[in-house]
């Protein structure tokens, strides 16, 4: 898929979200950020600054692999990695509250209208 570009943050959720499609990565990616937050937090309550590595690790390391075996694509955070971390908030705030219907709606019209980009495990 080719590298895409975008005038805004705003232009650039629409196409975030079809990067996430699928419910399983989207999933995926709420549970490795709040387990990576919570043991972060364990951590640092704790006095153990190293903990704080969790988060990224935890978060990314659960959330790309789904990119590549569940979307088959690759993961925002290559292109565009200050507003991908403001997709995954704004994501992840959107499923907490029971919006993941309205998530999955949005990568559907997206795809719909940009079927270039669409990835084999899209298809």
């Amino acid at each position: 898929m080719s590298q895409q570009t975008f005038g805004s943050y705003e232009d650039f959720w629409p196409y975030y979200v079809a990067m996430h499609s699928r419910a399983a990565t989207r999933w995926i990616h709420l549970t490795g950020t709040l387990t990576g937050l919570a043991v972060t937090a364990y951590g640092l309550a704790r006095g153990r600054k190293r903990y704080a590595l969790a988060l990224p690790l935890i978060g990314y390391g659960s959330a790309w692999p789904a990119h590549f075996l569940i979307e088959g694509n690759n993961p925002a955070t290559f292109g565009h990695p200050a507003w991908s971390l403001r997709g995954d908030v704004q994501m992840i705030r959107m499923m907490l509250a029971g919006r993941d219907g309205e998530l999955a709606a949005t990568a559907a019209r997206w795809l719909a209208e940009n079927p270039d980009s669409r990835s084999r495990a899209q298809g």
